[in-house]
């Protein structure tokens, strides 16, 4: 199985800017892209698991540093990197974009009076944009999926925390013709007001990780299991000797 290193090697290194550029210029010309936010979950889970690995190192989508972890391990392994791009960053400046010139979306996740919530917001705020959504409790993902491919849309969210949604777009991506497509995460909750995103404070130093445990302690045995080990092995592959 491939090393961290491997898959960092693969990651969008340029601004945040530069790479909202990039996927507005997909959204607005109509091609087809699938992003992957990275953090150190994910990275960890394609270490474990065939399926994951195959659509980091496919070449299909395209990565980018979500995490303040992840934008340190590729400095640390001497791969050019700027700064992070957060999925509801990422999230809220799409919506903007598909929303002000027009173009269809699709919400796939979260509970439905959330991603009810979310659609809603949108429709008031852009009239013109083609809202349509699905909450995340559907047992048949893969069918929901088929649903999506009927209508085309021009962007298509997906929450169902990682690697669910990666590898549910993964699964479907070569049955569209056009459209940007995005694992989310839980970037519904704080969109549609149901949740608030970190103080500016927060996000500002890069410590949003540190804000999400202390608001949920049990989140701490994920962290360990994931960021912690992963910025261990970073050390270990990419310290020079």
């Amino acid at each position: 199985m491939a090393g961290i290193k491997q898959y960092l090697e693969l990651v969008f290194s340029g601004t945040q800017q530069e790479f909202f550029q990039k996927a507005d210029h997909a959204l607005l010309s109509g091609e087809r892209m699938f992003v992957i936010t990275a953090n150190p979950e994910i990275l960890m889970h394609a270490q474990r698991n065939q399926e994951i690995h195959r659509v980091l190192a496919s070449g299909e989508a395209t990565i980018v540093p979500d995490g303040i972890s992840v934008v340190r391990a590729m400095q640390e392994c001497g791969i050019g990197a700027t700064q992070r791009i957060t999925g509801v960053d990422l999230a809220e400046h799409l919506l903007k974009t598909a929303g002000e010139k027009g173009k269809s979306i699709y919400l796939l996740g979260a509970k439905e009076e959330v991603v009810c919530a979310l659609a809603q917001k949108l429709k008031k705020e852009f009239p013109k944009a083609q809202v349509r959504y699905q909450n995340g409790y559907s047992q048949d993902k893969d069918r929901d999926f088929e649903g999506i491919r009927r209508v085309e849309p021009d962007l298509v969210l997906v929450a169902l925390g990682v690697p669910a949604q990666e590898l549910l777009i993964a699964r479907h991506l070569e049955k569209f013709q056009k459209g940007v497509f995005v694992g989310v995460g839980g970037s519904f909750d704080v969109l549609s007001g149901a949740k608030r995103r970190a103080p500016a404070l927060f996000v500002k130093t890069n410590t949003e990780w540190l804000y999400r445990i202390l608001r949920e302690p049990s989140r701490l045995g994920r962290f360990y299991r994931n960021n912690v080990k992963f910025l261990g092995q970073v050390k270990r592959e990419c310290t020079k000797k």
